[in-house]
């Protein structure tokens, strides 16, 4: 026994002999290392716009990746522990940590990848507990992260038990997030309850200003304003409730969802470009008032004897493009577009993405193998230089252009757009500046996250073309083929509209949408002054909201002292004047008519009051009372009408789900 514990000793002497003294300076140097690389590996230290590109692999793409969903202390503190275990499960010899990347919703991709740490860099879990919490005040740099006392959005089906977003919160969420959710990957384990999908900064921008108020007439009778022919905002907003969120009320022009449909007014007579109209009906939110619609129809002259067409495609090829619902669904769209075009029309295209190039040369509109392999050949990579793209585009289509013919340069982007012109006013003056060149800017958007509707609208306003926002195929058949005409060939430029009501009859007045578009009323009479374009076979809506003088709905109380005088017939509840010019001309024309209370609702009409009522109930307007999501929906399937291509079929089923979502 006694030889056996003296062999016990001997080996163990033996193994303290071989095995080195701990070195506390080489320690503290390997530790040192680890955590320099750590946190020199915590996101980029550049200014750069964030992009869809990301790095494959390395520490930042697994261990920081997994690290920046977590927005929950409890997934942190979860995760602190799992990698805790792990240090001590494979121990400080280990010549690689190898930690598989879990695919959380937010993320894309599904292949599990490793994040690899120096070997013989040995760190307590205590240490690491540090190091995250020390990233913890950075994690929403470059992302935008829920509250945690926020409801995550479910992903295709919530579970049961998960809570219920509210409607404030699905405002709050925009529909990249929604988009970029996905299920775990097949063979990884699924996220556990306290890891909160995140979705990527989101950069959107709307142009929008406050609802109309209420006028008193007496007070102020006079309404002044430019058309708008734009769509981008239902567009815009039919894709977000498509998606599941709620758009946000910025991001509704309820101009742009009346003027979305087509509602076939009558034809213009004689020389005239367009035709205007006016009628009356019941308010169908208020039975105190009434709505005063404008409707102005443009002809469709003869498109055989059109000029001939010099198009310059403008294309965002920056890495923010790869997504399939932006350079893929733009060449598609282009390619419908082509179908369009005559063999004397040409196509020219200069692409943006840290610097500016001409990939196309002006080629005929009849070689569409060029124009096509030209398309084909786009990718999407780099940075943003929209300024010098557009000076390029600008260059191109002014050597295309000949006496006689038309010029257009069609911008399609994301809405990510570095203009390059820090100073709004100008770029309004840059793009003005070429509007007087006879070559108009047109813009389209694709995709969403950091769709920049303000410049776009800004762009398209001062270059005398339109904004449009194509989500689908369906919607680029609409725009670019159904509609094209009207959008590449004005006949009546500066317009603008004024209605003077009548103080005897109308006690206030607010008009529905247009707050972008507003102009003094000095501005009417100034041919200077830039206005909306009517394009061929093109019809525009305005709608008033008037209260009739001893109506109950009054809003407002009469001034003691106030006194009225009324000229003309008392039966006129205002007159509309019109000004407008014709193509190229410098001074414009003028247009009067009296509107009566006698006249009878004109067609569509009624639709257009639904679509208003929509737009209305988006903005949360406090002008309905009661009226609600049924009443809207019952208006809109009363007065469908004709719709051979089923655009108002669907409108109503996306009212149906808004509907839904607001009553979340």
């Amino acid at each position: 026994m006694t030889d056996d514990l003296d062999t016990l000793d001997e080996l163990k002497s033996a193994m303290h002999a071989a095995t080195p003294a701990p070195d506390p300076a080489r320690r503290a140097q390997d530790l040192a290392l680890a955590q320099k690389n750590f946190a020199d590996l915590q996101g980029s230290t550049s200014e750069s716009r964030l992009t869809s590109e990301r790095p494959k692999t390395g520490l930042r793409r697994g261990l920081g990746k997994m690290i920046d969903v977590l927005s929950s202390r409890a997934g942190l503190t979860a995760t602190t522990a799992l990698i805790a275990v792990t240090f001590v499960t494979l121990g400080p010899g280990s010549d690689l940590l190898q930690l598989p990347r879990p695919s959380l919703p937010g993320l894309t991709g599904s292949t599990p990848e490793l994040a690899v740490a120096p070997k013989d860099v040995e760190m307590s879990a205590g240490e690491i507990a540090d190091q995250l919490a020390k990233t913890e005040s950075a994690r929403n740099r470059g992302v935008t992260y829920l509250a945690e006392e926020e409801a995550p959005l479910a992903q295709a089906a919530p579970a049961p038990s998960a809570e219920i977003a509210t409607t404030a919160q699905l405002r709050s969420v925009e529909p990249s997030a929604l988009s970029r959710m996905q299920q775990p990957a097949a063979g990884l384990a699924a996220p556990s309850e306290d890891r909160i999908a995140v979705p990527e900064a989101n950069t959107e921008a709307y142009a929008n200003e406050d609802p109309n108020p209420v006028q008193v007439t007496a007070e102020n009778p006079v309404s002044t304003f430019s058309i708008d022919v734009d769509t981008a905002s239902y567009a815009l907003a039919r894709n977000s409730i498509q998606r599941g969120v709620l758009p946000h009320t910025d991001a509704v022009r309820i101009e742009e969802m009346i003027n979305y449909f087509n509602y076939g007014y009558f034809a213009p007579d004689g020389d005239m470009p367009f035709s205007v109209s006016t009628g009356v009906m019941q308010t169908p939110w208020n039975p105190g008032t009434q709505l005063v619609h404008i409707g102005i129809q443009g002809e469709l002259p003869a498109m055989a004897n059109r000029p001939p067409l010099n198009l310059v495609f403008l294309i965002d090829t920056s890495g923010s493009m790869q997504d399939p619902d932006k350079l893929p669904l733009l060449k598609q769209s282009f390619t419908l577009m082509l179908s369009q075009l005559r063999p004397e029309d040409q196509v020219a295209i200069v692409t943006y993405a840290g610097s500016a190039g001409q990939v196309l040369e002006p080629t005929p509109a009849s070689d569409r193998k060029t124009i096509l392999a030209a398309l084909n050949r786009l990718e999407a990579g780099g940075s943003t230089a929209g300024q010098a793209g557009l000076q390029q585009a600008y260059d191109v289509a002014q050597g295309m252009s000949e006496e006689g013919e038309v010029s257009r340069v069609i911008l399609a982007t994301d809405g990510d757009f570095n203009v390059g012109l820090s100073d709004p006013q100008a770029l309004k003056d840059y793009i003005a500046d070429k509007r007087e060149t006879g070559t108009y800017l047109s813009v389209l958007g694709f995709g969403r996250g950091n769709l920049d509707d303000a410049t776009m609208q800004a762009l398209a306003q001062n270059g005398n073309g339109q904004a449009a926002y194509i989500d689908t195929l369906s919607e680029a058949q609409k725009v670019l083929v159904d509609q094209l005409s009207g959008a590449l060939f004005a006949i009546a430029e500066d317009v603008k509209i004024q209605v003077e009501f009548n103080p005897a009859t109308v006690a206030e007045y607010r008009l529905i949408g247009y707050e972008t578009r507003a102009l003094r009323r000095e501005d009417f009479n100034n041919d200077k002054v830039d206005a909306g374009e009517i394009g061929a076979g093109t019809s525009v809506t305005a709608i008033y909201e008037v209260t009739p003088v001893g109506s109950d709905a009054r809003l407002t109380d009469p001034l003691r002292y106030s006194a009225v005088a009324t000229e003309g017939g008392s039966d006129e509840l205002g007159f509309l004047r019109l000004r407008y010019k014709e193509p190229g001309e410098s001074t414009s024309q003028l247009i009067e008519a009296p509107i009566t209370a006698d006249l009878p609702p004109m067609e569509g009409t009624g639709w257009a009051a639904a679509m208003a009522g929509f737009g209305q109930l988006l903005r949360d307007d406090s002008y309905l009372g009661d009226w609600g999501w049924d009443q809207a929906i019952a208006l809109a399937n009363a007065n469908r009408g004709a719709d051979p291509y089923g655009y108002r079929a669907e409108a109503v089923q996306v009212m149906r789900l808004a509907q839904s979502l607001a009553a979340r």
